[in-house]
């Protein structure tokens, strides 16, 4: 497998340029904004619940027209939910293998496909489990279709050795691997966070999200959210990304004062009076 340079990467972060604040964004920045995507733990969520203050942001974006989507690790089982009662159009599951309209369910990969992989998952995880102490699979992996999860912060802790030793054997054994904020995440294929927004905005609007990555704000809190970091230039980490930052090698453009659900209507107070300019 390649391995990018150590020198080329620690290149890239020392340029990767460094958060705003974003009370400091230029005022009407967003005024052409047509849609917010989300990552859901410790970013609509505090303390594993979504707070009132962030599902009034929610509907208050629904209210003015815009689209919104969450795009999570979190299986689809977990997330069926909170597809039927929060006010987006759509969560995208298991960082971008399958989608959740109100009750519908889609796939990007059919179900021959999903049997196959989903025993090949499982012996990884038997493996991940026997070669690093202390590695436990994620409680919500019943729900899990497309992944597999490790729990490194939600319910156990592993430290910074363990997770790495989690994501090296999950890569050896021909998986991607990404860390969120509570956990390490592997799946079989080309899908994350960024091809599945790609797929549902296809899927949903007809629309080509590449030709239009100005359009949207994508608001997330940790590394696995750094491919959208990467592609959408409007991008925000709530404050707790702090955590992160020195790993992060593409960084979200602002950063809230607020962390978790405060710091996600922070963005969303900050966008509607782009749209009202």
């Amino acid at each position: 497998m390649y391995r990018q340079s150590p020198y080329r990467l620690i290149w890239q972060m020392m340029n990767e340029p460094s958060l705003i604040p974003l009370e400091q964004k230029p005022k009407g920045a967003w005024q052409g904004v047509q849609g917010v995507f989300t990552d859901i733990d410790d970013t609509l969520t505090t303390d594993g619940a979504i707070t009132a203050e962030a599902l009034d942001a929610l509907s208050a974006l629904k209210s003015a027209g815009l689209q919104v989507i969450a795009i999570t690790g979190r299986p689809v089982g977990w997330s069926k939910p909170f597809a039927q009662e929060w006010p987006v159009d759509a969560i995208v599951a298991e960082n971008g293998a399958v989608a959740l309209i109100e009750r519908e369910k889609l796939y990007q990969e059919d179900e021959a496909t999903r049997a196959i992989r989903f025993a090949r998952l499982q012996e990884v995880a038997s493996c991940v489990q026997r070669e690093v102490p202390g590695a436990v699979l994620a409680r919500d992996s019943h729900g899990r279709e497309t992944d597999i999860a490790v729990d490194h912060s939600e319910f156990n802790h592993l430290n910074e050795s363990q997770i790495g030793h989690v994501v090296d054997v999950m890569r050896r054994e021909g998986l991607n691997a990404s860390v969120s904020s509570i956990h390490v995440n592997a799946w079989i294929g080309e899908h994350d966070k960024w091809q599945g927004a790609c797929w549902i905005v296809r899927t949903l609007f007809d629309r080509d999200l590449a030709k239009e990555p100005d359009r949207w704000v994508y608001v997330g809190d940790s590394t696995n959210d750094q491919v959208m970091f990467q592609h959408l230039p409007n991008s925000v980490g709530v404050a707790n990304i702090r955590r992160f930052e020195a790993g992060l090698l593409h960084k979200p453009r602002y950063i809230t004062q607020g962390e978790r659900g405060a710091g996600f209507a922070e963005m969303a107070r900050a966008l509607l009076i782009d749209r009202r300019t």
